[in-house]
């Protein structure tokens, strides 16, 4: 079964479109093409040509390169504050000599370890607090059908978790995009698009 067939849970996927970087000379800006689609419930498409669903919904937003360019540079720098934050982070090591570490075989993460510590919830401090919310505060001015009327964020509206950031991270990743699934920050994100 094709996965663009079927979704066995809620889903956005985001993918960008980035037309030709010649400007016409009315444009004051190169805009890239915010293409979504996301489902509110599990999806199952056996007959194209007959699908109807009150669960699925797409739309797209015309966003200022320079914008998204600058946004994902500061959301990659939140990512680095938060996997620094993250309980048993490599910043520990500062302290402890080279040697030490390459002797002791404990103190590795295994592979297998990372899924599980990148869904643990991160405590902020302060300023990491203050730099979420200002990232944030940009995604959703971004996303929002109507943009003036967004105000800036006073509080985290999912729970912060290195997947979390590194899913909004992606989500700018203009080559790429990125499908999100499940959980506080898909809802942030859809609650947006309203």
């Amino acid at each position: 079964e094709s996965r663009a067939a079927r979704a066995l849970e809620r889903e956005i996927n985001i993918q960008w479109y980035i037309p030709s970087l010649a400007k016409t000379s009315n444009d004051t800006e190169t805009k890239v093409l915010l293409l979504y689609a996301y489902n509110t419930s599990a999806v199952k498409i056996s007959d194209m040509t007959a699908f109807t669903s009150t669960s699925m919904f797409s739309g797209y937003l015309w966003i200022a390169l320079a914008r998204i360019i600058s946004l994902k540079e500061k959301l990659s720098d939140l990512k680095e504050q938060v996997e620094i934050l993250m309980p048993g982070s490599k910043s520990f090591s500062a302290s402890v000599p080279t040697s030490f570490l390459e002797q002791s075989e404990t103190l590795k993460i295994s592979p297998s370890d990372k899924p599980k510590m990148s869904s643990v919830k991160v405590h902020l401090d302060e300023k990491t607090e203050e730099i979420a919310k200002r990232c944030l505060s940009e995604v959703k001015a971004l996303l929002s059908v109507v943009p003036a009327l967004s105000s800036p964020l006073t509080e985290i509206p999912f729970d912060v978790t290195l997947q979390s950031i590194t899913n909004l991270e992606n989500m700018f990743d203009l080559p790429n995009g990125c499908t999100i699934t499940e959980g506080s920050l898909l809802d942030w994100i859809i609650s947006l698009f309203h």
